[in-house]
């Protein structure tokens, strides 16, 4: 799982109002979660996250449609929203919204390490989603053997097992893919 014991649901970006709104992209599948979750907590330098209050919430329309303007109790001007720019809305993983089975957090795949059958390629530092909702997210992949990275497409039908807990994925890529990528 997670290396973390929490779940990034949003990133504050800067003020959106004169009472200390603040714009926000998403960063969850689940943006209708806001509708009832309240509590939430706020990335801190000291690595303990600091909790906060959710007062209020919308979605934007035009230039900043796909986003969420948070309003946070105690935060009620300009000055006070502009101290949490660039920090992280998060939730504890107890709390996260559960999934398919055939779905998983892109949390949970970081750090995996990735084979082709039994012949180990490297660790999963990133997913690249997809915007075509029939498109691939992409693993991205540091070779084992050099700082070189390596796009790799995550779809089920190259997945042979993933065990999250042991951080393993086993793909069966098509063959050629590792070179065209290397």
């Amino acid at each position: 799982m997670s290396t973390s014991p929490y779940t990034a649901i949003a990133r504050l970006l800067r003020p959106q109002g004169r009472k200390g709104e603040l714009l926000a992209d998403l960063l969850t599948d689940f943006p209708e979660r806001f509708a009832t979750t309240t509590s939430v907590l706020l990335e801190n330098a000291s690595g303990e996250p600091t909790p906060a209050t959710v007062e209020g919430h919308w979605f934007p329309v035009g230039r900043n449609a796909g986003r969420v303007v948070l309003k946070l109790s105690g935060i009620d001007s300009i000055n006070d929203a502009e101290t949490l720019q660039g920090k992280l809305v998060l939730v504890p993983d107890t709390e996260r919204v559960a999934l398919t089975e055939d779905r998983v957090w892109i949390a949970d795949l970081i750090g995996c390490e990735l084979y082709h059958h039994d012949r180990p390629i490297g660790t999963v530092m990133d997913v690249h989603g997809s915007e075509s909702p029939h498109g691939a997210s992409l693993l991205v992949v540091k070779k084992r053997d050099s700082d070189d990275e390596l796009l790799i497409p995550f779809v089920q039908a190259y997945i042979q097992s993933m065990d999250l807990e042991a951080k393993r994925i086993e793909m069966n890529l098509p063959e050629g893919l590792l070179e065209i990528n290397g």
